[in-house]
């Protein structure tokens, strides 16, 4: 593997910054991994030592890599880091599906991911335009819960649909839509989707006609919930 570039989507590989998003790489993707990169005032941290007994003991390079690690995170204190292989999985077309509509923020993006394996959903698609999920961003926002999950991007929602097989897909969105708890719980014999648009913007009008649009009842004190807590909500009722 050559030597160590700043982080582009154009890499097939990408960065877990942080020594549990680290570890949580080594645990769940054990044969993506292809190094480990150590700041050299870590040593002897427990965390940074269970992190390398655990490369150890699976066949990891570990490395010293101090301004690696503060070029691939922007910060000085990030102890510790996995290189990883990038790696796309379609999604189970037997499960739930969470479906992020051209999201543009990897730390909504990360943070939905940390929800969704949380709560037992395992598969998590994009549709671009979208952030990029193997971003380090979005990999340290999640916690390292991207290694949990089957993440996939599509170029189009059709696209996705063609993918994901029959399905019940909730839209969350205002028009036509009814409150959340009158659809709950999803019907047993289809598998479902919920489905969330960009954080400015939301869905399109059009996907009104894809499924069963829903919203989340709240206040008119505010018009609209941050997304990664709008997501939260409904995985949260849809899984509970």
């Amino acid at each position: 593997m050559p030597g160590l570039s700043a982080y582009s989507g154009d890499l097939d590989y990408s960065y877990a910054p942080g020594v549990f998003p680290a570890m949580e790489c080594l645990l769940r993707k054990p044969e993506l991994a292809r190094r480990v990169l150590i700041h050299s005032s870590a040593r002897g941290r427990e965390g940074v030592e269970r992190l390398e007994k655990l490369a150890g003991e699976i066949g990891v390079r570990i490395e010293e890599a101090d301004r690696a690690l503060a070029r691939i995170s922007g910060k000085e204190n990030c102890w510790a880091a996995a290189v990883f292989r990038k790696q796309e999985e379609l999604p189970d077309p037997t499960r739930p599906h969470v479906v992020l509509h051209h999201p543009g923020d990897c730390g909504n993006v990360g943070t939905i991911m940390r929800t969704a394996l949380g709560f037992g959903i395992r598969d998590v698609c994009l549709i671009r335009p979208c952030v990029d999920p193997f971003d380090p961003r979005t990999v340290r926002a999640s916690m390292g819960s991207l290694f949990g999950l089957r993440v996939s991007m599509f170029a189009s929602m059709e696209e996705y649909r063609e993918q994901a097989g029959e399905r019940q897909l909730y839209p969350f969105m205002l028009d036509a839509s009814v409150p959340m708890e009158e659809v709950l719980p999803p019907a047993a014999e289809r598998p479902w989707t919920l489905v969330f648009g960009n954080e400015g913007s939301g869905l399109p009008a059009e996907f009104a006609a894809l499924g069963q649009p829903v919203r989340i009842p709240s206040s008119t004190e505010i018009d609209s919930l941050n997304l990664a807590i709008a997501a939260a909500i409904g995985i949260y009722a849809f899984t509970r």
